[in-house]
């Protein structure tokens, strides 16, 4: 099968001088910067995909390192992203459901629909909500601004929860790396859209950029023309985002940061084609991940040297519930221990490499199932909660591809190969066992083959203990989580935090366990709302003389609290 892709860059430059290998030598700060490309797996040339040329990805892969066992913890975008955002398994946030309201946009709404007409396998409602995560856990770009980071994202979230205001300086589509102040880190993040599921339909009427008849169709597709028109497209659409990609590193050379950019491309799941996004076979979770680091920062960041010339190719397993402790790991900055990822790069590598690979498959807009898996480099283990359902799950947005309908329509008249049908069994085994080298696409099930016996019963084993040890929140349905969530169906709001001002320092405090805060100096009584105003709090902060402070705190899923204010000039306020 072929596929498609997702960006992610760490730009690395000191906010004095560009660092040398002697850490005691000068500050060591890198900026990071995420550039993430949608619903893409990894079929490109550096990956032996020769459909389209990516001369701007191919760059990256030059003097960097692709990773050839990178894939995700979920097999659709906003279970996926929010444990990215975090690195904590959806399971364990209560984020494994697609999706829970509309805090997407990159800035949330405030608004969620108890009417939805979405009912749990209970029969039960299920409104929308923001999900009420763990209190422990935070956003990881919160630790890289409490540091000194500039954090920007423009400008999709998809966290399954409204984004905190804690997490970033700037949150639109406006935002940027050069609008931090001069010499200041940042961490920045630029999405696209042009490769998401959607555009294959959106975009059925530009012009393609290579000829249907060269792409090659796998085995688990008809061969028809629609189905060759939908592959071609999803192609096209790769090509127009490497051109897109290309801009940026324009933008980064003419800043001067090229030379000193650590860039990461990778994909939130695998491409947007039927058995693709969605699924948690290789064909939805399996991604690209290329990193290239500047070679003053090679022993450092990667522990190795790679050649300007030569592309570097790793084999070890990454989850992407690993990059966020991994670019905390690039900044210096030890991950939190709630993290369920481990850091692959940077100051505090994990001290084992990974083994396995995690994921899950939940509700689906509105279809439910439950499947988990386990991977290693040579195994995928599948545990299905529902063996009577189909793993074809009639969610209704894809069905807007032309490609999806002709699958349907062969389908109905039974004009589809036995490969091709398989996903649209009217029931599935308990378990499924695949080599994935032999099977790539994993169609030939050999759970009942004596061979692979042991293999399967330590894939078993090790899946069970995971599932016991993340405390997986689908042991329970999703109205009686949200429930817990939210007591009485209606959205908890965080307390208003008390502002305590003594001398010339002002410090913040809040009752709500799990809360962060922000906060704004200002002349004016009343404060601004815009992103950029608002900096975290994390140490009591100087303040001068009839200077107002305006602070508030935010849990995630809770509403944020109303806004505290005082004037330096006294001494208590709440």
């Amino acid at each position: 099968m072929k596929g498609f892709y997702f960006f992610f860059i760490v730009s690395v430059m000191s906010s004095c001088n560009l660092m040398t290998d002697d850490r005691e030598s000068a500050p060591y700060r890198p900026n990071i910067l995420w550039i993430s490309v949608e619903d893409i797996s990894p079929y490109l040339p550096m990956y032996g995909d020769s459909t389209i040329s990516t001369p701007h990805i191919d760059r990256i892969a030059l003097g960097g390192t692709t990773y050839t066992h990178a894939f995700t913890s979920a097999g659709v975008c906003a279970p996926s992203r929010s444990a990215i955002i975090t690195g904590v398994h959806s399971e364990t946030l209560g984020t494994m459901h697609m999706r829970t309201g509309r805090d997407y946009a990159g800035i949330s709404t405030g608004i969620y629909r108890e009417d939805t007409g979405l009912k749990d396998p209970t029969g039960a409602n299920v409104p929308e909500y923001s999900a009420v995560i763990p209190p422990e856990v935070r956003l990881f770009p919160e630790y890289l601004r409490k540091s000194g980071y500039y954090c920007s994202n423009n400008a999709k979230t998809d966290y399954q929860f409204a984004p905190p205001i804690t997490a970033w300086d700037e949150n639109d589509m406006e935002s940027h790396w050069r609008n931090r102040d001069t010499g200041k880190p940042f961490f920045h993040v630029r999405s696209t859209f042009v490769t998401h599921e959607s555009q294959i339909w959106a975009k059925q009427k530009d012009s393609l950029l290579l000829d249907p008849n060269d792409v090659i169709i796998p085995d688990h597709f008809p061969d028809t023309e629609v189905v060759r028109q939908d592959v071609a497209r999803n192609y096209s659409n790769i090509k127009e985002v490497d051109n897109q990609i290309g801009g940026l590193l324009d933008q980064l050379e003419n800043d001067g940061l090229l030379d000193s950019t650590i860039i990461v491309f990778w994909s939130d799941h695998g491409g947007p084609l039927p058995r693709g996004k969605r699924e948690v076979y290789d064909t939805g979770i399996h991604v690209p991940l290329i990193i290239r680091v500047p070679p003053q920062w090679q022993k450092r960041v990667l522990g190795y040297e790679v050649k300007e010339s030569e592309r570097y190719y790793d084999n070890q397993m990454i989850s992407l519930i690993d990059l966020a402790p991994s670019m905390l790991s690039i900044a210096g900055i030890r991950p939190p221990a709630f993290m369920q990822g481990q850091a692959f790069l940077g100051d505090h590598i994990a001290a084992q490499k990974r083994k396995y690979i995690y994921a899950g498959r939940d509700r689906l807009d509105t279809e439910y199932d439950k499947v988990r898996i386990i991977r290693d480099e040579n195994f995928l283990f599948v545990k299905n909660y529902h063996p009577e359902l189909p793993n074809y799950m009639n969610v209704e947005y894809r069905t807007q591809m032309d490609m999806m309908r002709e699958l349907l329509k062969l389908h109905k008249l039974d004009k589809l190969s036995d490969q091709a049908s398989i996903w649209f069994n009217q029931s599935k085994p308990k378990e499924e066992f695949y080599v994935v080298k032999e099977d790539p696409l994993q169609l030939n099930n050999l759970i009942e083959d004596s061979i692979y016996v042991s293999d399967i019963i330590r894939l078993r084993f090790a899946l069970d203990m995971w599932e016991s040890q993340i405390n997986d929140r689908s042991v329970i349905p999703e109205s009686k989580m949200v429930a817990e969530m939210w007591p009485n169906y209606k959205q908890p709001t965080t307390d208003i935090p008390q502002i305590l001002i003594q001398d010339t320092l002002a410090t913040l405090l809040h009752s709500n366990i799990g809360a962060s805060m922000a906060y704004q100096l200002s002349n004016s009584p009343e404060p601004t709302e815009d992103w950029d105003d608002w900096e975290v709090y994390h140490t009591p902060i100087d303040i001068r003389m009839g200077q107002y402070i305006h602070a508030k705190a935010i849990r995630i899923g809770y509403k944020e609290s109303d806004i505290a204010s005082v004037k330096s000039a006294s001494l208590i306020a709440e």
